[in-house]
């Protein structure tokens, strides 16, 4: 079996040794030390201000999207989604469930996002934009310094998943004024799923979460910035994820998180260089490093999955109207140059 999908990914053998270990007990000054190492690191690998906070949630990357929205806005703001796809209109769907006044930019499949979308809404009184930097269900990467520069400019909270970005794509939460920034385990850090990660500004933290109660015990910041002062969490956390998160930023930090985004930049790019002569296409809009989605104009997406699949070989299907023409590959994982030729000579075969 060999994992082209976006989460699980193919783990590294340091971290599957790593969660092959009896789990240790977590409320001793031993786990405390990880955790707290864990939080330098990320924030080092995520370009975030030394003064930032960390929240480590045991949970998947949708709780923390919630979660984010939830601890910063309430019904006195008015928040401005980019909506390009599923988990877009998942943060649409979150402000609505919690009441908070919204706009969405909504986007077609293959419509890029561009300035003239943002320009409507310039002056217009909204307190922040939410946006899944990249679009995993059609694999569009948005342009971070227009974003920011809009963020800027109109004095807004900026909120980015980077879920299935992180690592993949060049980011620095500081440096593009990112407010809070939502990272999740099984994508490039390649862990297993269960652990979200959420990253505050002290300006989102201060203005924001710390005078809010939000309607929810599990998911109060405020909480988790308490206990994470001492290395820990107010309840039982993802131990073993911890654990392989603490081993995966080590070697990150060994290797510098920029290798990590060229070497996955080199295998997005070598496997669309590769099918370029195959039946199928890719979108025009910008991609990010992590995923290339491939179109199927004869709307065999489904037949073209399953030939892979009974080849151990697996990509991650779409749902709804996408269903039919479009596959996504990903770049992210313990993935080789020699798995996308392996990749590649399998869809020669099954789709010419």
């Amino acid at each position: 079996m060999k994992l082209f999908t976006l989460g699980p990914v193919e783990m590294y053998p340091n971290t599957l040794e790593a969660a092959s270990k009896q789990l240790p007990y977590f409320r001793t000054d031993d786990f405390s030390k990880v955790n707290l190492e864990n939080a330098s690191l990320i924030k080092n690998a995520a370009g975030a201000a030394s003064d930032s906070e960390v929240i480590f949630l045991t949970a998947s990357g949708t709780a923390a999207m919630e979660a984010a929205v939830m601890n910063s806005f309430d019904a006195s703001d008015k928040l401005l989604v980019i909506n390009g796809g599923g988990f877009g209109r998942r943060f649409a769907e979150i402000c609505g469930y919690h009441e908070i006044p919204h706009e969405a930019i909504e986007l077609s499949f293959g419509e890029a996002l561009t300035q003239e979308h943002l320009k409507a809404y310039d002056g217009k009184g909204f307190t922040g934009l939410l946006v899944n930097i990249h679009e995993t269900t059609t694999g569009q990467l948005y342009d971070m310094n227009m974003l920011s520069d809009f963020c800027r400019r109109n004095n807004l909270l900026f909120v980015v998943d980077a879920i299935s970005s992180f690592l993949a794509d060049s980011l620095y939460m500081e440096k593009s004024g990112i407010d809070a920034l939502i990272i999740s385990s099984q994508k490039a850090l390649a862990l297993s799923p269960g652990l979200s990660i959420v990253l505050l500004s002290k300006k989102i933290y201060e203005n924001r979460v710390a005078h809010k109660r939000p309607q929810a015990m599990y998911f109060d910041f405020k909480d988790y910035v308490l206990n994470g002062k001492r290395g820990q969490t107010p309840f039982t956390p993802a131990v073993g994820i911890l654990l392989e998160l603490n081993e995966r930023l080590r070697q990150i930090s060994k290797e510098g998180a920029s290798d990590l985004i060229s070497e996955t930049k080199a295998l997005a790019t070598h496997f669309r260089k590769g099918i370029e002569n195959l039946p199928i296409g890719i979108p025009a809009y910008p991609l990010s490093n992590a995923c290339t989605p491939i179109l199927f104009e004869r709307g065999d997406a489904k037949e073209v999955y399953t030939a892979l699949a009974n080849r151990g070989l697996y990509l991650n299907p779409n749902g709804g109207e996408l269903a039919s023409t479009v596959l996504r590959v990903g770049h992210i994982g313990n993935l080789t140059i020699s798995d996308n030729d392996s990749l590649i000579t399998a869809l020669r075969e099954v789709t010419e």
